[in-house]
């Protein structure tokens, strides 16, 4: 999410986790990015040779039943406020906001209203909801990683998937580094933002671009992946195969702090400087729905 976020949790260490190995022709085509067609190399072409694998080394289908937590072994509860971005709401630390649907979804839901007395940096939380983190369990080290979500709406409605450092805990934010793979504001919901942040591109700094549905469509009305595809030098973000940023060393005004792993965050904020606050036409509750997260590495 796009300004000061100090009081996310500490950075986790390296984790290992199996996956299946894939053909990278494959995993490029599933990508919008695979070129030429099979058999096209010569035993004089480079090509020809073994080529790399694409390996899921984290995935989360969300297929728990009706009512479920998270999967505990891969995510963490994130609860608390957020003074940083001066938001409204407070995270919660059980299923009334961040729960498994019975249909292979997870569904993180704001609420207005504060049945369990939660105290915000500005008194009585208006607002409750969720958010969650892989610190400690899983990271993305480059490769492909993704979502494929439905969004909320609203004016002052904050739904992001995104990532930290893992050293986090010991460098701070920006030093850590931070991936925006998508935030969308609740007000424009036909738009959503690719940024990193780093030493020197923070906040308000940070570096990206935007998105916007081709045919002016809501990202309300369905799901969509949204996605980047990361090497050390380089980061593309796309929304269903449709690659439409890429930053490298070159595009940032600090140092790259991109070339380590990273764990996962998902959450639906509710107000703050950037999307601003809920109105009248903010209507509650509302519901990011997410039907699977990936990680895929590329190693050989």
């Amino acid at each position: 999410m796009s300004t000061n976020r100090s009081g996310r949790r500490r950075g986790a260490r390296r984790t290992a986790v199996a996956g299946a190995a894939l053909g990278l022709g494959a995993a490029l085509l599933a990508a919008g990015t695979a070129t030429g067609s099979p058999g096209s190399a010569t035993s004089a072409d480079p090509a020809a040779a073994d080529p790399p694998t694409a390996t899921v080394v984290f995935h989360d289908d969300f297929d728990g039943p009706a009512g479920a937590p998270v999967d505990g072994s891969s995510w963490n509860l994130d609860p608390g406020d957020n003074i940083n971005n001066v938001e409204r709401q407070y995270y919660t630390d059980g299923t009334d906001n961040v729960a498994q649907d019975g249909n292979g979804n997870l569904v993180i839901t704001a609420e207005e209203g504060n049945p369990g007395n939660h105290q915000c940096y500005y008194g009585p939380c208006e607002y409750t909801s969720g958010r969650i983190n892989t610190a400690g369990k899983i990271e993305a080290e480059h490769g492909r990683v993704e979502a494929r979500i439905q969004l909320p709406e609203g004016q002052g409605v904050w739904p992001a998937f995104w990532m930290l450092g893992t050293d986090f805990g010991d460098v701070g934010w920006p030093q850590s580094g931070e991936i925006d793979i998508m935030e969308l504001l609740g007000h424009e919901m036909d738009t959503v933002h690719g940024t990193v942040h780093g030493p020197g591109y923070s906040g308000g700094g940070g570096i990206g671009s935007a998105y916007q549905l081709p045919d002016g469509g809501s990202f309300g009305d369905g799901f969509h992946t949204f996605a980047i595809d990361w090497s050390p030098e380089s980061i593309t973000w796309s929304v269903d195969g449709d690659e439409y940023q890429t930053l490298t060393p070159a595009d940032v005004t600090g140092e790259w702090v991109f070339d380590k792993p990273f764990f996962l965050i998902l959450n639906v904020a509710v107000g703050g400087e950037w999307p601003g606050y809920p109105d009248e036409s903010t209507q509650f509750p509302q519901e990011m729905v997410v039907d699977h997260v990936t990680v895929t590495e590329f190693t050989g």
